[in-house]
């Protein structure tokens, strides 16, 4: 029952379809989760010491005369247990040192999170203390309560002043509001699941830390029990756990420089835990052509020498590529095997894609963006500071038709026609960042404006129309959405469709783009059974007022006999008789997307009409 509600939200990607798609389904969506980061806006766990910064070491004490910097860089002297937690403080008598040495962490975007009675849970004995943003207001052995205003000076510390030798201070867990009752049954931000819920595809690249990944060795990769995970990525244990528990597919990235040992068992370990259910998206490392990465440079570096670049790439590809199709011998329906190109540079593309092994990969994948052009940047270096938002749209929407759309046909035609294999996308969207990138600019300030204008819900309706125009099979094409919630910035980008998981909710009309892609998803609601009449396939004003407050009308159609309704994660939550129209629903579950669905007499999904509650 619970794939069956989310039949309606997604398609795997070997679902068959019928041999006319309609155009809305041509496009299938998914996203790329933001990285652990304390200076991001995504918050996935309640217990938020998970994306708090490494420890940063410095002077218990003031020292007069003395440098007492922010950082004293002296980490490597602090014996940590193998969770990362000092196993003393302070540590005296370090070479170099001032003085001895305790231990702070930080988080440096509090605006966005939310105010209110943030509760740390510790085991052990020592003594904890806060400043910045964060007021403690009770205190006891355990367990101290602090008030945090976000924003004021937008960063918040937490500082380990003693901690006991024997029985140091270890898993700290620092909880959002309202969450200490529940975190250790429910460890999610019901706020973060709430707008994650109609992606059913979810891109863990940033999770995994993949871009200048250190793991090696399998022994290397992060621990659930770790005191944080923004040094090296969140586990894959979590990542599993949460795909089973929405039903989700999941694009898993395998470190660049990862052994073969450590390849297997990570192949081992999805195939053993993640639901068979479910599809497995498996790319090698992430833009193994782009010279800002680390990985590229090890690919280079490491590869043969006598084999010109890009061709050197491949065989890193292929051997990760075949190391999963042996693990899932005999269950190879179960994965998608990703080839990455850069979309925007069409011989290495070829180069790469070529020289694969015929059969030992399923799809290429270039990226999605859209940009500007070189005259979209002189128009703006030239308005300089007068630039504004309205102008970023206007460039971005001539780059997009005359430059963008352009690549990706181009790619298609060259190798996904050419080679008769799938084009999907890893990661797409806006991409609309100053030239060059990462520097300050005149006009950056309408870059970061233009994110949140009208014009930007059309001009992804356009990008999104463009690209379904490639798709001429039978099957959809899959775009992973980059990314889910983020800052914005002039300049290094403003990448996530939302700013904040806490402070934007429906109708989103300060989230253009995220209403475009999810205007998208539920545009497209699959055909389930050949037997559906094809009017039955369209979304319908089933249930009004839409949003509501709990108290919703049906109108469902004249055959329909009984209805159900799925949650955010799919289970049905409750279900009836069909009475006709006028009939009460009454809706008493939690703020968030609901899926009301409508059944015949011969029990025939006669389609779906999502609902959004909001008291």
């Amino acid at each position: 029952m619970l794939r069956c509600c989310l039949l309606l939200l997604t398609l795997s990607f070997s679902t068959a379809l019928p041999a006319q798609l309609p155009d809305s389904c041509r496009l299938q969506f998914g996203t790329n989760l933001a990285g652990p980061a304390d200076w991001g806006s995504e918050w996935p766990f309640v217990n938020i010491m998970k994306y708090s910064r490494q420890w940063i070491t410095h002077n218990r004490d003031w020292v007069a005369g003395g440098e007492n910097a922010w950082d004293t860089q002296l980490l490597d002297h602090i014996p940590l247990d193998e969770n990362g937690y000092p196993l003393r403080l302070p540590v005296a008598d370090i070479p170099g040192a001032e003085g001895p040495q305790i231990v702070r962490t930080v988080w440096a975007n509090t605006e966005a999170l939310p105010p209110g009675e943030y509760v740390l849970l510790y085991d052990g004995e020592g003594t904890v203390d806060f400043w910045g943003d964060a007021t403690i207001t009770e205190s006891g052995p355990g367990r101290v309560v602090v008030e945090v205003t976000p924003g004021v000076a937008d960063i918040m510390v937490l500082e380990l002043l003693s901690s006991t030798e024997g029985d140091h201070i270890r898993n700290i867990r620092l909880l959002l509001p309202d969450t200490e009752a529940t975190y250790a049954d429910n460890p999610w931000s019901e706020a973060w699941l709430e707008k994650l819920a109609p992606f059913q595809r979810l891109r863990f690249m940033d999770w995994g830390h993949t871009n200048g990944s250190r793991m090696q060795q399998w022994e290397d990769r992060p621990q659930v029990e770790d005191y944080t995970y923004t040094p090296d990525g969140v586990p894959y244990e979590w990542w599993i756990e949460l795909c089973n528990a929405r039903q989700s597919d999941a694009w898993v990235c395998i470190p660049h420089a990862a052994d073969d040992d450590y390849i297997r068992q990570m192949a081992e370990l999805f195939r053993d835990e993640l639901d068979p259910e479910l599809t497995i998206y498996v790319e090698y490392s992430n833009e193994i052509w782009n010279w800002i990465f680390e990985q590229t440079h090890y690919c280079h570096d490491n590869g043969d020498q006598d084999v010109p670049w890009p061709e050197r790439i491949v065989p890193f590809v292929q051997n990760a590529l075949d190391i999963w199709t042996e693990t899932f011998e005999g269950q190879s329906g179960r994965i998608v095997r990703v080839v990455g190109v850069q979309g925007a540079w069409q011989d290495v593309s070829n180069r790469i894609v070529f020289n694969m092994v015929p059969g030992s990969y399923d799809v290429f994948s270039p990226a999605a963006y859209f940009g500007f052009t070189d005259e979209g940047i002189a128009a703006l270096e030239s308005l300089g500071a007068d630039a504004t938002g309205e102008d970023v749209l206007q460039w971005a929407a001539q780059g997009l038709r005359e430059r963008s759309f352009g690549w990706l046909k181009s790619q298609n035609e060259s190798i996904g026609q050419e080679l008769g294999i799938p084009m999907i996308y890893y990661e797409g969207g806006q991409h609309l960042t100053p030239q060059p990138f990462g520097s300050e600019q005149p006009y950056n300030p309408a870059l970061v404006e233009a994110q949140s204008m009208p014009g930007m819900y059309e001009l992804y309706q356009e990008w999104y129309d463009s690209l379904r125009t490639l798709v001429t099979a039978e099957e959809p094409a899959l775009l992973m959405n980059f990314s889910f919630i983020g800052p914005t910035s002039g300049r290094y980008g403003s990448w996530g469709l939302l700013t904040s998981q806490f402070y934007q909710d429906a109708p989103y009309e300060d989230a253009p783009k995220y209403r475009a892609v999810t205007d998208n998803i539920y545009n497209c609601q699959p055909v389930v059974s050949a037997s559906v009449p094809e009017p039955a396939q369209r979304t319908a004003n089933w249930a009004f007022p839409n949003p509501g407050s709990g108290q919703f009308q049906l109108r469902l159609p004249a055959s329909a006999v009984r209805y159900d309704l799925c949650d955010k994660w799919g289970r049905i939550v409750q279900e009836g008789d069909y009475k006709g129209e006028g009939q009460s629903l009454l809706l008493t579950g939690p703020n968030g997307l609901y899926l009301l669905r409508a059944y015949d007499a011969r029990h025939r999904l006669l389609g779906a009409q999502r609902l959004l509650l909001v008291r």
